[in-house]
């Protein structure tokens, strides 16, 4: 009897196991029970074609491209859902470090500096470095680069490989550059030589700038489009194994088929003929313009949040200066001294980036940008009510004491309404100033006017139409908001 036990436990252990090896070997990448999600975020700097970028026909806002396409097949493998979030390429390693995504794919290499701070997978792409410069340059070689001005993006590994031919052939002045659109249109405005541009994006701006080539530059090292991820990941063991799995089957090469023959067959008929000048043609971004109105509606979003937010903290800012309470007044003047004496743009990635490791809550770009917008008008409005309320005649206030009026129901009901009207250009202004600087928060990946635009011109290989037109929206929307203003004013000096 117990030998009979005994065998059937023993069938029943190896049955288990070889359960578990089959499943195991027939979907090894189940990897969501580790890691204690169901959703992974990807986060890309989708101004990069065909790598990733905005699909814009018809005003979609979706991510689509090579990197996109390789991300979804290993979520789907390994049983995630994904969701993708979008920077500016220097700021992807910093929203690693910060939590903000589980790993990052937009063309990145694995660079010595980078293992520092983050870990990667294998290679799943071998990309070669071009010389991008005007036709008829003669630019081929590195040595050719003697003497010249170079244009290179910002935190790309064209940078670092820049930068290390800058050492053997001296005489190279670089000048780096936010995107790649950017580096092209200096070369064609002449205030660069060249540019060290990817081969597969150099062929699109290539071919849609006849006035441009590329010569491939001999790799001197091994490089290549690997994913990074947060030091320490257990992403990395399964995403390595999918990988290695699509390289074998040819799935990898099959995308790569896809997307970097799309990007060699621009349609050159419609492309506008080189003459001199800046050569505009505005009928190129006709299919993209419901796309740029989109941002529109975020943009008011941001700058009425803004606006309101700030009036209220400003006014707070400003009662604390003149309640005559030295520890109110010194808070309030130091907090108006921090906000007003370092840079918006420095104050919005410390909110972006910071706020999560602080406080583990996982802040949006809207939410930061709003936040910030809302803390640095404060500080600047603060000062505008303070100058208001003073500006009253001081027998309102002696007048409503004498009746017994409470403080702050004097300050609520007779001061600061007064105090408004008096200040509303300025405040009108701050508004139209705020709406402008929304255009900030698309370092951090909100998909406003400014944004929306940049992203048409890294899809078409442009730069000026998209840029144009969307300086044409914030000068109408400007426009409004004076209009607005000036009738709200006149109302309001009819009721004196």
């Amino acid at each position: 009897m117990k030998k009979r036990r005994v065998w059937l436990f023993t069938m029943l252990f190896g049955a288990m196991v070889a359960i578990s090896v089959i499943t195991g070997h027939s979907n090894p990448l189940q990897a969501a029970s580790s890691v204690g999600k169901d959703t992974l975020t990807m986060i890309t700097s989708p101004d990069y074609p065909p790598y990733e970028f905005y699909d814009t026909k018809g005003g979609d806002r979706q991510i689509v491209g090579f990197d996109i396409d390789i991300a979804n097949t290993l979520a789907q493998k390994l049983g995630f859902k994904l969701k993708v979030m979008e920077s500016d390429f220097n700021g992807l390693i910093p929203a690693l470090q910060a939590n903000r995504a589980d790993f990052v794919m937009a063309g990145m290499t694995p660079t010595p500096e980078r293992k520092k701070n983050v870990d990667f997978s294998i290679i799943y792409y071998e990309a070669k470095d071009t010389i991008v410069a005007p036709k008829g340059s003669n630019l081929k070689q590195p040595q050719d680069l003697l003497g010249k001005k170079v244009g290179v993006q910002l935190g790309t590994i064209q940078e670092q490989n820049a930068k290390k031919i800058a050492q053997k052939v001296t005489g190279i002045q670089l000048k780096q550059l936010n995107k790649v659109p950017e580096v092209i249109q200096e070369i064609k405005s002449g205030r660069i030589d060249a540019g060290i541009v990817e081969d597969t994006v150099a062929k699109g701006f290539a071919q849609a700038n006849p006035d441009l080539e590329f010569n491939v530059i001999p790799s001197e090292s091994a490089s290549g489009s690997a994913i990074a991820f947060p030091q320490g990941s257990p992403l990395v063991a399964p995403f390595n194994k999918v990988l290695q799995q699509m390289q074998e089957s040819g799935e990898l090469k099959k995308l790569a088929t896809k997307w970097f023959s799309q990007n060699s067959t621009i349609d050159t008929a419609s492309l506008p003929t080189t003459k001199s000048g800046l050569n505009l043609d505005f009928t190129r971004i006709l299919p993209d313009i419901p796309f740029i109105l989109q941002g529109v509606p975020i943009t008011l979003l941001f700058t009425l949040l803004s606006v309101t937010l700030g009036l209220i903290w400003g006014t707070v800012l400003s009662l604390l200066k003149i309640t005559g309470i030295k520890l109110f007044t010194w808070v309030a003047n130091a907090y108006t001294s921090i906000f007003r004496g370092t840079p918006l743009l420095l104050q919005l990635a410390l909110v972006y980036y910071a706020t999560p490791q602080l406080t583990g809550y996982d802040i949006s770009a809207l939410e930061a940008g709003v936040l910030t917008f809302t803390l640095n008008s404060g500080a600047y409005m603060s000062e505008t009510i303070r100058g208001g309320i003073q500006a009253v005649d001081k027998g309102q206030s002696e007048a409503a004491m004498s009746m017994g009026v409470s403080y702050w129901l004097m300050m609520w009901d007779v001061i600061l309404p007064q105090a408004l009207k008096n200040i509303l250009p300025a405040l009108v202004n701050e508004t139209i100033g705020l709406l402008k600087d929304s255009a900030l928060v698309s370092t951090i990946g909100v998909v406003e006017i400014l944004r929306s635009a940049q992203i048409v011109g890294a899809n078409k290989y442009i730069y000026f139409e998209p840029l144009l037109f969307a300086g044409l929206i914030y000068y109408v929307l400007v426009m409004g908001l004076t209009f607005g203003a000036s009738a709200l004013e006149r109302r309001l000096r009819q009721s004196e």
